[in-house]
């Protein structure tokens, strides 16, 4: 079966989140389309996402080999091995959803370090002397990248300003990932009738996508 690994990074409880109202609006608008999938949750704020600490790899981007690994007290065999996990996870899905506020132009801080356990060589890329390899091209794998935002963002301003949706496409397609699409929910405010405008505006962009997703 298929795999669809549903990120979320807020601390709010999803009916009091836009982008978690609209990240389930959309993978339950996909599941329906797509039967042949299983549906993988990971909520970065109560996942434990291990620090990247210098004794846990070999070399860059490379952890410890299973004979240097044993070497390690068991609290830091723990958190290689869930750094393990975590990416082995991500590297079986076959479609990605991630929804995540916008917060100081990017995203929240648990999002950078559960990419930096992901990115590993030999995984998800492939580091050779002269240049680096994305390794998630072997077969086809989407990213969908759910984003809130209290402000109304002109769109000649998008490019400059939503540097964390940038950073998100640019590190996916650097992993191989070929189709990156977005649904930004935008405008939603100091008030509950806002935010619910703002979510039901995105809402006919969640069934477009998920219809169209060839998977």
């Amino acid at each position: 079966m298929k795999k669809l690994l549903y990120i979320t990074v807020n601390s709010k409880p999803e009916e009091l989140s836009a982008s978690k109202t609209v990240g389930r609006a959309f993978v339950n608008k996909f599941l329906d389309c797509h039967d042949d999938f299983e549906l993988q949750e990971l909520d970065l704020y109560e996942a434990h996402i291990p620090r990247l600490e210098y004794q846990y790899f070999e070399k860059r981007n490379c952890l410890l080999n299973d004979y240097d690994l044993k070497k390690l007290d068991e609290k830091e065999q723990k958190e290689v091995r869930k750094i393990i996990a975590l990416c082995n996870q991500f590297k079986e899905a076959d479609v990605y959803v991630i929804a995540a506020p916008m917060w100081s132009l990017s995203f929240p801080a648990p999002l950078k370090e559960y990419i930096d356990c992901v990115i590993q060589d030999g995984k998800t890329i492939k580091i050779a002397q002269d240049k680096v390899d994305g390794l998630l091209n072997d077969k086809d794998r989407t990213m969908i990248y759910i984003q809130s935002s209290g402000a109304s963002i002109p769109w000649i301003l998008k490019k400059a300003l939503n540097k964390g949706l940038n950073y998100v496409e640019d590190i996916m397609k650097f992993m191989g990932i070929e189709h990156f699409k977005e649904i930004l929910v935008d405008g939603t405010g100091f008030t509950e009738e806002e935010k619910n405008k703002a979510i039901e505006e995105s809402l006919e962009k969640v069934t477009k996508i998920a219809e169209e997703i060839k998977a």
